[in-house]
């Protein structure tokens, strides 16, 4: 029972863990098949193609392309040859060195890529300030700002992955070599650098990744020359659209392509090294067997399907017409529209007869009360009051001609 929920609370746990890691791409790739103007997986509305077809239109997106292109091939050679020198460095300094030059080998990758940027951009300012050369000269350019900037700490993964081979290398073969009379030019050449080819390839799809996916130090060194990220970034600020979308999943099924090519070429060297290492003499001495291609190769059989998906995709996109599906989406969304705005004027509608209701109620009951009693009271003890004094000669018995009780009359002096 132990065994058995331990396995099942693996699968469970491996299942979260994918769904937690592809998920968004998966959502972000389905959302660039659907005709909404925005982004997303649901509501469904219909099946269309012509993000794809926007994406290839936007210059600024070719551009950043373009521009990602040439700084990661610049940023893949820089990187790993200046690798390459540090892992060799590394494997030949003095030993109670090497903590103290590791340690300043890596210390890029510690230092985050805003600080990378900066300092990049203002020392080589600098430099081209001390030679006396113009603004547009080839220090300040941005292609040339940025491979130097990505280079200074991409350079420390190069080097991590050729220190990881190169740990392997039995230097007893470039010995061989110098005592058999061939130069350390020709050592290295011959013994050590075919030896090294599969980890110098896997620094330089690792140098050319970090390269176009990076952000915080190519944004302030790019100058005239925005790369793909920097692009994608500007556009986000002022909406996003599913062309953005169109162009994640090209990213990713070329991940996925290439990758399944990669493992089904590295399982076919397996496959062919064991036939031969199980071949009998009279085998070795004649023509080995080889298995099939797809025998036993698993990702060769998913790339021959993800081949043929691709190409059904690419048949379909070719063929299909939304137009009648986007229309019908649109008068549906009008009749929607409509009927939501009918709703919202009946509400309305309902409201109004309701406050004309509670207002002729408040009316009816007002008239049906008496008319308040005027006040003389004007503050000040009714000093000011207008009525005071003749309120007073009402009660007295005197009339006055004047409305202000006969303090103002003329012939109040005659009449005393």
């Amino acid at each position: 029972m132990n065994l058995s929920f331990l396995r099942v609370s693996i699968w469970v746990y491996l299942v979260l863990f994918f769904l937690y890691l592809l998920g968004p791409l998966v959502i972000m790739s389905v959302t660039a098949f659907n005709s909404s103007e925005f982004p997303r997986m649901t509501p469904w509305e219909c099946l269309t193609f012509q993000w794809f077809g926007e994406l290839f239109q936007d210059q600024r997106i070719l551009n950043g392309i373009k521009n990602s292109l040439i700084i990661g091939a610049g940023t893949v050679v820089l990187s790993v040859a200046m690798g390459l020198a540090g892992a060799l460095m590394l494997t030949q300094i003095w030993p109670k060195l090497r903590a103290t030059y590791y340690t300043v080998i890596i210390a890029p990758i510690l230092i985050p890529g805003v600080v990378l940027g900066i300092s990049t951009l203002v020392f080589w300012d600098r430099i081209n300030r001390m030679l006396g050369l113009g603004a547009d000269s080839f220090l300040s350019n941005g292609i040339f700002l940025t491979v130097i900037g990505q280079s200074t700490f991409i350079a420390s993964y190069c080097m991590l992955v050729l220190v990881a081979r190169l740990q392997r290398y039995d230097m007893a073969l470039t010995e061989a070599a110098l005592d058999l009379g061939a130069t350390h030019a020709q050592a290295f050449r011959k013994i050590m650098l075919p030896f090294m080819r599969p980890a110098i390839a896997s620094a330089a799809v690792l140098a050319f990744l970090a390269s176009f996916e990076n952000y915080n130090t190519t944004t302030f060194t790019f100058g005239e020359y925005p790369t793909l990220t920097i692009e994608l970034a500007q556009k986000v600020r002022y909406g996003i659209t599913p062309s953005i979308s169109a162009l994640a999943f090209i990213i990713v099924a070329l991940t996925v392509f290439f990758a399944l090519l990669n493992e089904a070429k590295l399982k076919r060297q397996e496959l062919v090294a064991a036939a031969r290492k199980n071949a009998t003499v009279e085998e070795l001495a004649g023509k080995i067997k080889l298995p099939s291609f797809f025998a036993g190769n698993l990702a060769a059989v998913l790339l021959v399907v993800f081949a043929v998906a691709t190409i059904t995709v690419v048949g379909t996109a070719t063929a299909y017409n939304p137009a009648q599906c986007v229309a019908d989406v649109k008068e549906q969304k009008r009749l929607e529209a409509d009927l939501r705005i009918q709703e919202l004027r009946k509400q309305r509608e309902e409201q109004r007869k309701k406050r004309e209701a509670e207002a002729a109620e408040q009316e009816g009951e007002g008239a049906q009360e008496s008319a308040p009693k005027p006040s003389n009271n004007s503050g000040f003890g009714n000093v000011f009051a207008p009525n005071t004094l003749g309120d007073e000669e009402e009660d007295s018995g005197t009339e006055t001609p004047s409305g202000n009780g006969g303090a103002f009359d003329p012939n109040s002096l005659q009449a005393n």
